[in-house]
């Protein structure tokens, strides 16, 4: 019995190296993948790492029905141009079967416009603009993570609890910014009907002057504050914010300022008791996310970001799509992208709508807090995206007929 078991065991490792072997002498199946890696390292650097990890695990198990994964990447600077143009590269000189990525809803909506014209499927990642999928959707385009009216409407849910009535908002001066800033005062109402919203500011997204915005919200007298920045935007509000006392006795819900890109570096400055979207690494116990959280802790040495998750997932939502489909021409991706289920990932199983592309990824909610002098999420819970989409009606009004 003994030998029956090292004989099975054997011949099973030599199977496995073997389909290994295999998919690295077959020809790659090739993904282009476009972010802004220089313009925005901290969300960027961890997502990279995260879809890397991704990568290794399925070439190591054989690969996508025997050929290598092999993800393209490129630097877009930030710039709509420079993404559109190296989609141009990608489709027409790497003969890529996709495109994935961007980060900044207008480069998204840039590259989804591109994906429109050419008939090239294209998986945005990261952005957030709600017309990525519903007012500028295209039969091209799909979306993994929550959008801003989805984050939304789970912080308002929250904000809703709180009784604060009278708010003041603070959000980027771009797409992303005004969608958000839209979405929380629909969802909020929804619920507290007599909300009122008596300042808004919008400072240039990375240019945010926080002493003239802080003192604007302060003369305003709100109960609340809505924030929409982040990055080094974040940062020069917080900081600015707690010079002058501004957040002490008010309700503060923050999209995205949970998310350790953001936290982690305000260190002790992290503000507390903040309602917000983030990503409570290390506390999140389920079996998926353990076997996430130790594989990436041993190939990179650090714990993962919410940026490491987009990226895992992003290259889980392909390998779906790949080994799904019969064929690798961009009618039929589309066609099997549409419902597509993607059954297991460290934030759990989540699917592709057909009726608007858009996955049902949810996001974690909770509170800031400092603990051994750094920001971390407390308090927090897992709200499932597919809770907070608009309805097929809502859908059809809104988003264009393929």
């Amino acid at each position: 019995m003994k030998l029956f078991r090292f004989v099975a065991g054997a011949i099973a490792a030599a199977v496995v190296g073997l389909a290994a072997m295999a998919a690295q002498a077959a020809d790659p199946i090739k993904v282009g993948e476009i972010n802004s890696y220089t313009r925005l390292p901290a969300f960027t650097d961890p997502y990279k790492k995260g879809w890397q990890l991704a990568v290794d695990e399925i070439n190591a198990a054989g690969g996508i029905k025997g050929r290598p994964l092999q993800i393209i990447d490129r630097d877009d600077a930030g710039k709509p141009g420079d993404a559109v143009k190296i989609a141009e590269e990608m489709v027409s000189k790497e003969n890529v079967t996709m495109l994935a990525g961007t980060f900044l809803s207008n480069i998204g909506l840039a590259v989804a416009d591109f994906a429109k014209q050419n008939k090239t499927l294209f998986l945005a990642s990261e952005p957030l603009a709600d017309a990525i999928v519903w007012e500028s959707g295209n039969r091209y385009t799909f979306r993994l993570r929550p959008s801003t009216t989805m984050q939304a409407a789970m912080l308002a849910k929250e904000a809703a609890k709180t009784g604060a009535k009278k708010w003041a908002t603070v959000a980027p001066n771009y797409a992303y910014g005004k969608e958000a800033v839209a979405a929380f005062k629909k969802e909020l109402t929804k619920l507290v009907p007599d909300a009122e919203f008596v300042e808004e500011q919008w400072p240039p997204v990375f240019k945010i002057d926080a002493g003239p915005v802080v003192r604007a919200v302060e003369a305003a007298k709100p109960e609340a504050i809505f924030n929409v920045t982040f990055g080094g935007d974040l940062a020069q509000f917080v900081r600015e914010g707690n010079l002058r006392g501004l957040f002490e006795g008010r309700t503060v819900v923050s999209l995205l300022s949970g998310e350790p890109e953001y936290l982690e570096p305000l260190k002790d400055e992290a503000p507390k008791g903040w309602i917000v979207t983030g990503y409570p690494a290390k506390d999140i116990d389920t079996p998926e996310h353990k076997a996430f959280f130790d594989a990436y802790m041993k190939k990179w040495g650090e714990a993962p970001k919410l940026g490491s998750i987009v990226g895992y997932n992003t290259v889980k939502s392909i390998e779906a799509l790949l080994n799904k489909a019969d064929k690798y021409d961009a009618e039929t991706l589309v066609e099997t992208m549409k419902g597509l289920e993607v059954p297991s990932s460290p934030s759990g199983p989540f699917m592709y709508r057909a009726q608007d592309h858009q996955s049902t990824m949810g996001a974690w909610v909770g509170k800031t807090d400092v603990k051994d002098g750094m920001g971390v999420m407390v308090d927090w819970f897992y709200a499932d995206g597919a809770d907070y989409q608009p309805s097929d009606e809502e859908v059809a009004k809104m988003r264009p007929a393929e």
